[in-house]
């Protein structure tokens, strides 16, 4: 049969929403995925998601025992994983200024081909201005 994905609807009132909206900004990823990581938490720990302000999560922290793990788990993350995710955020950082700095450029060609339609932009002719744009 094969696993199709099904579609979940269901309403929350506007302070709600911008709160999602807001985790799912700072995450960066869309308010989906914020949802669809929160089904699969659920799914995975058979319903046993809770949440917690943070005073009582450093209190269900100190209570973990042996037989009963602390909630929500806590996972030891390798060093070098850590600084791979380190130098992914910088690469993408760096990624998103280039994309700035190519919309500008890009913003600026269409606003002088607008001001005069007629006018034909040479490439050369661009590279010799006096404020060029680096791009790459």
């Amino acid at each position: 049969m094969g696993n199709k994905n099904k579609t979940i609807s269901f309403r929350v009132n506007e302070d709600a929403f911008e709160a999602l909206q807001d985790i799912a900004e700072e995450r960066d990823i869309s308010l989906s995925a914020v949802f669809r990581d929160y089904v699969d938490l659920l799914v995975e720990h058979d319903g046993a998601v809770a949440v917690l302000p943070e005073a009582d999560l450093e209190r269900e922290r100190e209570r973990a025992t042996d037989d009963e793990p602390a909630f929500p788990p806590i996972v030891e993350v390798p060093k070098s994983f850590v600084r791979e995710h380190e130098r992914l955020e910088l690469e993408t950082e760096h990624l998103r200024e280039q994309l700035e700095e190519h919309k500008a450029y890009v913003t600026d060609l269409r606003d002088r081909l607008e001001d005069e339609p007629d006018e034909v932009l040479l490439l050369d002719d661009l590279d010799e201005e006096d404020e060029p744009y680096q791009l790459g």
